[in-house]
């Protein structure tokens, strides 16, 4: 055999070889940087969900906002996603295993639910983020027509009950808009710590040492503040005041969605639950 036959060995030079090592290197800590990502969610969520917020902050976000440092956008991004993982085991493994990075899951969870998870995680892991970016802008323009239509469904289903007990007290059983559920949200708030502050300087002498033994119990404060309500209500006729008087829901709606609805971001109640970008914008 000739020389001109046998198989050619291009050494790699050490630089080359030393940027290879660097790169994988980079790759495996980012790995790492997604599954601690994915722990820091599971967390928000809890915290979330046990109001450990509510010391003072209106929102999780807003803590996290104060506590952590964030950005305010990003901290209710943070907090919309660690929410919609809850609900989607497939989309949060992936994140943890560092299979999908914190920016594509950010983009699927927009548009993911769990009969679509599935396919949406083997989107992620085809594509790069820009790319399942645009996936999901055109997944929403589809999911533009079913977000009408369930706008509309919640509008249609609004109800009320209200009817006595057979002890004479009076029992309420309602379903309300999104919107609508939030302005009664804020309302009660309000009223609750009104009372709060009403019974904090009409305490009397003789009460417990222990000011926390004295308060009524979360629902009994609910029924209190919607009691408080009502007679204020009565007492203006109705009037809702001006609309800059009104106690106001506060939608976060991200700047680029406000030129266009495709365009990524989010358009949500401050308290939680989306709000129909079209009504956004």
């Amino acid at each position: 055999m000739s020389l001109t036959d046998a198989p050619m060995f291009v050494p790699t030079s050490e630089p080359i070889a030393q940027l290879e090592r660097l790169g994988d290197e980079i790759a495996e800590l980012s790995a790492h940087v997604e599954a601690a990502t994915a722990r820091l969610l599971d967390l928000i969520r809890e915290f979330d969900a046990r109001s450990g917020w509510n010391n003072g902050f209106r929102t999780c976000a807003e803590w996290l906002s104060w506590r952590v440092g964030l950005d305010p956008g990003a901290a209710r991004e943070k907090v919309r996603v660690a929410r919609a993982l809850g609900g989607l085991p497939l989309l949060a493994g992936a994140l943890a295993r560092g299979e999908l990075s914190y920016a594509k899951v950010r983009a699927l969870t927009r548009v993911a639910t769990p009969e679509t998870e599935a396919r949406l995680v083997t989107v992620g892991r085809s594509g790069t983020a820009a790319h399942v970016e645009q996936i999901v802008r055109a997944w929403r323009r589809m999911d533009r027509k079913v977000e009408a239509r369930e706008a509309a469904r919640q509008h249609e289903g609004r109800m009320l009950h209200v009817y006595r007990d057979d002890d004479g007290s009076v029992v309420l059983r309602g379903r309300l808009t999104p919107e609508v559920g939030t302005l009664l949200q804020r309302a009660l708030e309000a009223a609750r710590e009104a009372l709060y502050q009403r019974n904090r300087h009409e305490r009397p002498a003789h009460s417990s040492a222990n000011p926390a033994l004295d308060l009524p119990t979360r629902p009994q404060q609910q029924a209190d503040a919607l009691a408080l309500l009502a007679e204020t209500a009565l007492q203006h006729a109705l009037d809702p005041g001006a609309p800059g008087d009104r106690y106001q829901v506060v939608v976060h709606v991200d700047a680029p969605v406000l030129a266009d609805p495709d365009q990524p971001g989010e358009s949500a109640l401050e308290h939680g639950g989306c709000q129909p970008r079209g009504d956004a914008a």
